[in-house]
């Protein structure tokens, strides 16, 4: 129907998998709104969005704009005549963009909300150690995530589950709650429900500063963030050995262990090629690790190659 045409913004691998089941579904995708190709890598190569390069093999109308509130784009976005926009993993839209289809701008957001607003949701809620989030559909407003609900499905957070693993399965929650979310727009099912506003964790963006593992903290802290930012951006410490410059290290899995021993707090110990440091609570058993400029490896691999396995502290 032509009334029914949807126009679809997203730039990550996140939004590839709600642009493929809507597309599977069987809905009028008019065209996808993604973000201009930038330079990545050591190469500085332009490098084009996964959204982009899924959309270019649907064979769906690209538009990238550089400035949303450009007249131009404006205008290309109004030929296309879709009646709802679907945002996913995008950026931030002027309200002359979000309030222009008839049906409005809906928004999938990867937490309950109206806990964990703001960037990085599945990784503050593993980082938190919390034991469930889910997907939310919403309409968009003037402040961010705050628009009215539309459908929530909750998922359970395994004990050990990394961030990287968590996104996988919401990609694949939010893809089926979004496709149930155009559907009931266009059929006029669903009623928008305002957000209880109520005490709730944020979700701001990832830096250096919120990545760096405090070794004082407790091995259960530690441990849920060194989850909450696997694979990516990693926590990091850093390495200290005798004879040698410290360097960052990135700690990718860990393990918490009932090793025995008194030591200080960032402490190293090889046992039988296990790496375990102290905490502010105990030992933790470092797994996989990635010392600066090398490639990921298990820390039995990582602790053969060690000159010496004496002294040795994380800070």
């Amino acid at each position: 129907m032509s009334d029914q045409r949807i126009l679809f913004m997203g730039t990550p691998e996140f939004a590839v998998g709600a642009l493929n089941a809507l597309v599977d579904a069987g809905l009028n995708i008019a065209g996808v709104v993604t973000a201009p190709d930038r330079p990545a890598g050591r190469g500085r190569q332009l490098r084009e969005s996964a959204v982009k390069i899924r959309a270019r093999e649907l064979g769906l109308s690209i538009l990238q704009p550089e400035r949303l509130k450009d007249p131009a784009f404006l205008e290309e976005i109004d030929r296309l005549n879709a009646s709802l926009y679907v945002v996913v993993a995008f950026r931030m839209l002027p309200e002359v963009v979000w309030n222009r289809p008839k049906h409005g701008t809906v928004n999938l957001h990867a937490s309950l909300l109206p806990d964990y607003r703001g960037a990085a949701p599945i990784n503050w809620a593993v980082i938190n150690g919390e034991k469930r989030t889910g997907a939310t559909t919403f309409m968009i407003r003037h402040e961010i995530d705050t628009g009215d609900i539309l459908l929530q499905q909750e998922l359970a957070i395994g004990d050990e589950e990394t961030a990287g693993e968590l996104h996988d399965r919401l990609m694949v929650c939010g893809a089926s709650l979004m496709v149930r979310t155009v559907r009931g727009l266009f059929a006029g099912s669903l009623v928008p429900v305002p957000q209880q506003e109520r005490p709730t964790h944020a979700a701001p963006k990832l830096t250096p500063e919120n990545c760096g593992v405090q070794w004082s903290a407790g091995a259960e802290v530690i441990h849920n963030l060194v989850r909450g930012l696997s694979p990516f951006p990693g926590a990091w410490t850093t390495w200290n050995a005798p004879g040698t410059p410290p360097q960052h290290f990135k700690i990718l899995r860990t393990r918490p262990t009932g090793f025995s021993g008194t030591s200080h707090t960032g402490a190293v110990r090889i046992v039988d090629e296990r790496l375990l440091v102290h905490t502010g609570s105990g030992w933790l058993e470092v797994l996989d690790v990635q010392p600066e400029g090398k490639r990921r490896m298990d820390a039995a691999s990582f602790v053969r190659g060690l000159r010496s396995t004496d002294n040795i502290e994380l800070a």
